[in-house]
């Protein structure tokens, strides 16, 4: 059975599921089976490994709690040993009583926050279980144990199925749909960034960790030796995510696009007091799609030099603040952010205008983030001198984007190529910061190349048109009637 019939027979299970109501349960509740058997099969392969250096491997987790032990225990044959397999309320009294609380409890026991074992115990301590019939779950933990996590084919699988999950969970409501910004324009944003080994990479509103993971398989690609591999696994993205559900999923995507012991803390950024940001804390790459239209507390507002309620605003501020000098960002946000008039828009692109180079601004059409009825666009700076020249590029596709018509990536292949020197086209064209409005400070995307039809014609070109048809009209019927 293949992995996407897998997932579907799991999906089906939990849509008859009395505690599961919709998409967001289903990924959730997909998401910690499929850690425990991802767990199990790392834990083997380090075995294997360890034995062939003729050492011994301790596991993390004891006998009792492992995979083969309470979820598929095995026969001599190494099928599922029907018999001796938890199910009904034994098993779920297992899982709620028993397993959830030993590894909740590694979040206290772990030596230090980036270890896998903290994960563990964070993981368990937002999530739980929310399958209330034991039969639902034996089934499920079935279908599950026919998934495996150990080469890189596998991987890549499951990260595509995975990632289409979040996708689908988009659609689900409100909260689904923060946590998911398009493939393809992620990618470009990365490709544009282009981030390199040995860069610190960051995104402080990271949801499913879409921009980390991208960012992952572009330089996963590059890596070629053993230590590069290591600074990606250790030293190259950090994360933080404020929603518990959005904060699983999170590491989960990390785990499955191959990264072991994501470094994403469950927090909220914005309660950091920017002006306590060290050194130590910069990056040198920022990538982030952060929420906006949230409305914060006046006491979070505090925390910032430029007082606004709008949460995309704070996040802009805190990456400024957050980019080590000559650092580079790709950041999504609201087209308005452009040309709001109120003090704090205003003071905000001032900071930004000042403190970076803000040298490419990339239009999106509405219909890019499907469902949001909103216009965004994506900003790219970096860090360091002020900005002297702005590069914009207006995406004008030859069809509406939406659910069935999602954007591609060949839709961005003109402006990745035109980026890389800036150039004017029918679609792009640069503006200088001298002529900015000095008060107002206005980005506005306003394309002087684009062709504006005419909109209005003289009454007597009108007239003359009609009377042309009707002569028309009147030789096709005259040769009609002949």
């Amino acid at each position: 059975m293949n992995y996407e019939q897998i997932f579907k027979n799991i999906d089906d299970i939990l849509w008859k599921e009395a505690g599961c109501s919709n998409e967001l349960d289903y990924v959730e509740q997909t998401s910690w089976i499929l850690f425990l058997k991802y767990l199990d099969d790392l834990e083997d392969e380090r075995c294997d490994e360890m034995e062939l250096q003729g050492k011994e491997y301790k596991r993390i987790i004891k006998k009792e709690y492992r995979w083969n032990s309470w979820a598929c225990p095995k026969n001599a044959k190494g099928e599922i040993d029907q018999k001796n397999a938890l199910t009904g309320d034994d098993l779920t009294d297992f899982v709620n009583l028993k397993l959830f609380p030993y590894l909740k409890e590694f979040k206290n026991t772990a030596a230090t926050p980036d270890t896998l074992e903290y994960k563990i115990g964070e993981i368990f301590s937002e999530l739980k279980n929310k399958i209330v019939s034991g039969y639902n779950m034996r089934e499920i933990l079935n279908y599950a144990d026919g998934l495996h996590f150990q080469t890189a084919t596998d991987k890549h699988e499951m990260s595509h199925l995975y990632e289409s999950k979040i996708h689908k969970m988009g659609n689900a409501g409100r909260n689904g749909g923060e946590y998911y910004t398009p493939r393809p324009l992620i990618r470009t944003i990365v490709k544009v960034v282009n981030p390199e080994i040995g860069n610190t990479i960051y995104d402080g509103a990271c949801g499913s960790a879409g921009f980390l993971c991208e960012a992952f398989n572009y330089l996963d690609e590059k890596a070629k030796t053993v230590e590069q591999k290591q600074i990606l696994q250790k030293s190259t993205f950090y994360g933080k995510e404020k929603k518990g559900l959005a904060y699983i999923i999170g590491i989960m995507n990390m785990i499955f696009h191959g990264v072991e012991a994501p470094n994403i803390q469950h927090t909220n950024t914005l309660a950091e007091n920017i002006m306590q940001i060290q050194q130590s804390d910069r990056k040198d790459i920022i990538l982030a799609n952060p929420p906006f239209g949230g409305k914060e507390r006046s006491e979070i507002q505090q925390n910032f030099p430029i007082k606004t309620g709008e949460t995309a605003y704070l996040f802009m501020e805190h990456f400024i603040k957050m980019l080590k000098a000559g650092g580079r960002a790709g950041v999504v946000i609201k087209n308005t952010f452009l040309s709001n008039t109120d003090n704090a828009s205003i003071a905000l692109r001032r900071e930004l205008l000042e403190s970076c180079n803000l040298h490419t601004i990339l239009d999106c059409p509405s219909g890019v983030f499907t469902g949001a009825g909103v216009k965004t666009v994506v900003l790219f700076f970096e860090k360091g001198k002020p900005t002297e020249k702005v590069w914009y590029y207006q995406l004008n596709l030859d069809r509406n984007l939406g659910k069935t018509n999602p954007l591609n990536e060949d839709d961005l292949a003109d402006f990745v190529a035109l980026q890389k020197t800036k150039a004017d086209s029918p679609n792009s064209w640069s503006l200088d910061e001298k002529d900015l409005n000095p008060d107002t400070l206005d980005l506005s995307v306003k394309n002087p190349n684009k062709k504006e039809e005419k909109t209005l014609r003289e009454p007597s070109e009108i007239i003359a048109e009609m009377q042309e048809l009707n002569k028309q009209s009147a030789e096709i019927l005259k040769e009609l009637i002949n």
